[in-house]
């Protein structure tokens, strides 16, 4: 343990010198306040500490104290259904000891040692286990089993295990080792810096699916795969974050708020409870566990809390379970490396980002993915992460949205203009993409339809095809355009409005399983399709346009899913019958 005394005071950077025992990364704590600080630089005896706590009034003389750890974070039963700002400090708990104003030096430990859990054991005394094995289960919530797991570097025979109720820093079970006896507790620390290990990384080529029909049909992510949802003020960044928190088919949500603005974390802290998870009927909190950081934090805790909520995340990807992961904003988190890397003084790269930020980011995003985990029986987990990037002025130019943009293979480009007009999902169709395409194409034609993928390409050709002409109509109107291509904007205005706009709050359109989102592209197309050949047969234009069956088309997406079916050959009927009865009219 290596103390050392303040030097100087730079906003949240301290620099304190006689530390030459410590080592990069080690927590420490700063002055009589206890503040937590963790070393980012080592230069001779001088560590440059940054502290996660406000630093006004500390000066120059003060102590520093190393506590020869890395920043950890605890991992066990009572994560779920928890509060925790970015360094894992239970907010509710340092609120029932310091109230509603945050005092500086708080230590509470982030999970609560005074519950008691129920533990089932799942192997016996006698039994050989490695790092990952699980040897026992909580029943954490009524959605989660929380599987204890063997620690890494643990392995050997079991020699004690229990069935009981425990503390969290219990003993449950002993495991004997070539050099000593091990004993295990329900929870385990993890450095957060650190990516958990795996036995094998999976091919994401199962996509995540979501409900949202612009992701799922025209940009889909695999489970295990990485998006970034980079978009300026108002466009709706943070109601598709919550969307996907609600509705995508994952069995924990960690939603980290990374310097967010305080009114949008309470209103994430207010309404996550409230709301009811539709898979389930139970409270959404049941299986998700927020990271609340506002912007008024000091900034040194953003970087903590990216780190904090993956390490959480990956700790329920190898209990084999799929775990999405929303960061809320990377953008902030960037700033945060921007202004220690100033007080650092190093040399600046790109608008003042740090040279390395590229880098860092990339650390991040590539903790993703979809794995074998480790042990004698390995289990299958995932771990997809979302990003969002608040770029300034919704400029995507700027560095943290193209160094985001390298790294990620989905791009769900939110478009102010889109949210003006009342179009949400506010994802711009034109210069979105998914590079997870290829990949997925082959559960799409094999789950839902060997159709699938065409029917896809020819929306997406016909979404492009309307901006061209959209270009036309301006300079000439619309009557200069021939009957076929004014079928083909109408039939991309109805995919735009029928398909790709979504009413988060209606209670059958708010989610659409994908087996529905293709009956309605069908819908869409063969409508499209039939007129067409109707138009090449003599059909006038305009007795195509105003078929009644076009509103029923538009009200598909309002049916129950179980109906769908159904539904979907009533209206094929009425198209089929309403597009051939423009033939046989004595007035054409």
């Amino acid at each position: 343990m290596s103390k050392g005394i303040i030097k100087k005071v730079a906003g949240p950077l301290v620099v304190a010198e006689g530390m030459k025992d410590a080592n990069m990364f080690d927590v420490v704590r700063v002055s009589e306040e206890r503040l937590i600080g963790e070393i980012i630089e080592m230069r001779g005896d001088k560590a440059s500490i940054q502290v996660y706590e406000e630093t006004s009034g500390l000066g120059p003389g003060s102590p520093v104290e190393s506590t020869g750890e890395p920043l950890s974070v605890e991992l066990g039963p009572g994560l779920i259904g928890s509060i925790f700002d970015g360094i894992q400090r239970p907010l509710d708990a340092i609120m029932r000891i310091a109230g509603n104003n945050l005092k500086r030096g708080v230590e509470v430990p982030a999970l609560n040692r005074e519950k008691k859990w129920s533990f089932v054991p799942t192997v016996s005394i006698g039994d050989a286990v490695e790092p990952g094995d699980i040897i026992g289960t909580v029943s954490e919530t009524e959605l989660v089993e929380h599987k204890i797991m063997v620690p890494s570097g643990v392995c050997g025979i079991v020699k004690l295990i229990k069935k009981g109720n425990y503390l969290v820093d219990e003993t449950v079970a002993i495991i004997k080792t070539e050099k000593e006896e091990k004993e295990l507790s329900l929870f385990q620390k993890w450095p957060v810096r650190v990516a958990r290990p795996f036995k094998k990384k999976l091919l994401p080529d199962m996509p995540l699916i979501t409900g949202q029909r612009v992701i799922d049909t025209l940009f889909p992510i695999a489970k295990g795969g990485v998006a970034a949802v980079p978009g300026p003020f108002g466009s709706g960044k943070t109601v598709v974050q919550h969307q996907l928190a609600k509705w995508a088919d994952a069995d924990i949500v960690v939603y980290i708020g990374c310097g967010e603005r305080g009114n949008e974390m309470t209103d994430v802290l207010n309404e996550f409870p409230k709301l009811i998870d539709p898979k389930t009927g139970y409270s959404l909190m049941k299986r998700t566990l927020l990271i609340a950081n506002t912007s008024d934090m000091p900034v040194a805790a953003r970087e903590a809390s990216i780190y904090t909520g993956i390490t959480i995340a990956e700790y329920f990807r190898d209990m084999g379970y799929s775990v999405a992961l929303m960061a809320d904003s990377t953008s902030r988190w960037a700033e945060a490396l921007r202004e220690m890397s100033g007080r650092l003084q190093e040399m600046p790269g790109e608008e003042g980002y740090p040279a390395y930020l590229g880098s860092r980011l990339s650390q991040f995003y590539e903790r993703a993915g979809r794995i074998m985990s480790l042990g004698k029986i390995s289990r299958e987990g995932a771990l997809s992460v979302i990003g969002a990037v608040s770029p300034p002025g919704g400029d995507i130019s700027e560095p943290v949205s193209q160094a985001t943009l390298r790294i990620v293979k989905v791009f769900w480009g939110l478009d102010s203009s889109l949210a003006y007009r009342r179009h949400f999902p506010a994802i711009n169709w034109l210069n979105s993409y998914s590079l997870y395409v290829d990949t997925l194409s082959s559960w799409f034609s094999q789950k839902i339809d060997s159709s699938f993928m065409e029917y896809r390409a020819q929306m997406i050709e016909l979404l492009h095809d309307e901006a061209e002409l959209e270009e036309i109509v301006k300079l000439v109107g619309i009557d200069s355009l021939s009957s076929k291509d004014r079928l083909k904007l109408e039939a991309a205005r109805s995919i735009r409005e029928d398909f790709l706009h979504q009413n988060a709050f209606h209670s059958e359109d708010s989610y659409t399983s994908i087996e529905k989102q293709f009956l309605l592209i069908k819908l869409v197309l063969e409508f499209y399709n039939l007129s067409l050949q109707a138009i090449e047969k003599g059909a006038p234009v305009e007795a195509l346009l105003s078929l009644p069956v076009r509103e029923q088309i538009g009200r598909f997406k309002y049916i129950e899913n179980k109906k769908s079916a159904q539904e979907y050959k009533n209206v094929l009927e009425k198209i089929v019958t309403e597009v051939g009865a423009t033939l046989t009219k004595e007035d054409f």
